[in-house]
């Protein structure tokens, strides 16, 4: 295959998966605002959603005051932000076009029709109207993406360029949600500081429990829940464990459980398939360097992360993520010119 068809192909799936992922953590953090709480803590979450992409100088400098419409607008639709839904989903729109021939006509006319009704349901403030509703739309025509692909592609190179970015982008995307997530509640709940491991300060969250002020256990399981929310993980932990909601069980299920689909275990078990079947001689290394980032999730165990901490095994995982991505671009994509 060229590698500029491997590109456009690569590409539209991150985009895409990159818009739903945007959309989920919209919708669960303007879900959560409703709550009774205090304005810091809601200003906190939505300072916190600008952390997970990296947008917070890019925000303050063009924006300015952390609101929820203005964090909202910016997320959406403001043509000048490349992580925002519109961008994310026009870009995949636009590579999905260079590469048509490639595509079945059911994947191309999903990206197209996508593209022109997210158009019109800015137009319409539907966003603002209904954001819930308007995120949850953003999620299916996603899903729908996915599924028309799965259900019309030949499973080709073709077929596994396009998996094989909707699964590093999810395994980023993850990754950025845990880190910003559990570190701004190791901060408030924990009481962990530089002297405390994150392990005792979740200890210690759980004696406050027992003792505890129904408030802080309200909003306490309110946060959890939202966090398992916006990765479709609530009715999988019920499943899965059976109990009151707790750190470091969300913690396992969204790391270290294959059996999650948006786990990392389960995002890099796809990403190592997918590179087997487009492998080449020169993609050794990069195939390596996916393979020994899935074994150590394979063979992990959730004690031993929270003891050396969670943000500091997070940041490497998101270093070894862009340094996969890199390597795909190296081996098989059109090579980035500075």
């Amino acid at each position: 295959m060229l590698s500029r068809t491997a590109d456009h192909l690569y590409w539209m799936s991150r985009y895409m998966e990159r818009a739903e992922n945007t959309a989920r953590m919209l919708d669960v953090n303007y879900q959560t605002s409703l709550l009774p709480q205090s304005a810091d803590k809601t200003e906190k979450g939505w300072k916190g959603l600008l952390s997970i992409s990296e947008l917070t100088g890019d925000y303050e400098k063009r924006i300015g005051p952390v609101t929820a419409a203005n964090v909202m607008k910016y997320m959406v639709s403001d043509a000048a932000n490349a992580s925002s839904i519109r961008n994310c989903l026009m870009a995949a729109r636009e590579n999905a076009r260079a590469v048509r021939g490639t595509l079945t006509t059911e994947v191309w006319e999903t990206q197209n029709q996508t593209w022109l009704e997210f158009q019109r349901m800015v137009a319409d403030d539907a966003f603002e109207t209904d954001p819930g509703d308007a995120f949850e739309w953003v999620k299916f025509r996603s899903h729908l993406s996915r599924g028309v692909t799965m259900g019309t592609m030949l499973q080709d190179e073709a077929f596994h360029f396009m998996r094989l970015g909707s699964f590093l982008e999810r395994a980023d995307n993850t990754a950025r949600l845990l880190d910003v997530k559990f570190h701004g509640v190791e901060r408030e709940f924990f009481g962990s500081g530089p002297g405390q491991s994150q392990s005792q300060g979740m200890n210690g969250q759980l004696q406050s429990q027992s003792q505890g002020d129904v408030k802080d256990l309200e909003y306490d399981f309110y946060h959890w829940s939202a966090i398992l929310r916006s990765v479709s993980g609530f009715e999988i932990y019920r499943k899965v464990y059976r109990n009151v909601i707790r750190p470091e069980r969300v913690a396992e299920l969204m790391i270290l459980r294959r059996d999650m689909p948006r786990s990392l275990a389960a995002c890099m078990d796809e990403v190592v398939g997918n590179l087997k079947m487009v492998a080449s001689d020169q993609s050794g290394d990069t195939l390596r360097l996916a393979g020994r980032l899935r074994s150590d999730l394979q063979y992990g165990r959730i004690d031993e992360i929270l003891a050396t901490g969670l943000h500091a095994y997070l940041t490497q995982f998101l270093e070894r993520v862009s340094t996969l991505g890199v390597g795909v671009s190296r081996d098989f994509l059109v090579p980035v010119t500075a």
